[in-house]
């Protein structure tokens, strides 16, 4: 299993590449804290796209419920992006924002991205 850290700079390109590659993916958002415990926010629902707004400072992650409802998970000012790769691709990405709160996004199959 390899772990990145990818630089803030880079966020905007790399989830429109990561969107672009998704077509079908079950993703469970998980999020915890101290202050808030580990909850979880979705449960192995399709994932349509993450997108990262620098003017805003909020990456949105865009889900579609079982009922075919369209359901957004935002997270303001994010400050890390960790993501966890093996052979097969991308496994999750963990997400932490300006209050400590780890938003982890677990894909139920990974995503191989294309090269840059």
């Amino acid at each position: 299993m390899n772990t990145k850290t990818l630089e803030k700079s880079a966020w905007e390109e790399y989830f429109n590449r990561f969107s672009k590659a998704l077509g079908a993916c079950l993703a469970e958002v998980e999020v915890a804290g101290l202050d808030i415990g580990d909850q979880i926010e979705a449960e192995w629902i399709v994932l349509s796209g993450i997108s990262y707004d620098p003017k805003d400072d909020i990456v949105t992650v865009d889900l579609v419920s079982k009922d075919d409802e369209n359901f957004e998970h935002i997270i303001h000012r994010p400050v890390e992006l960790v993501i966890q790769e093996d052979v097969d691709g991308v496994k999750s990405l963990t997400i932490v924002d300006a209050d400590d709160h780890r938003q982890i996004i677990h894909l139920r199959k990974p995503l191989a991205l294309p090269p840059a």
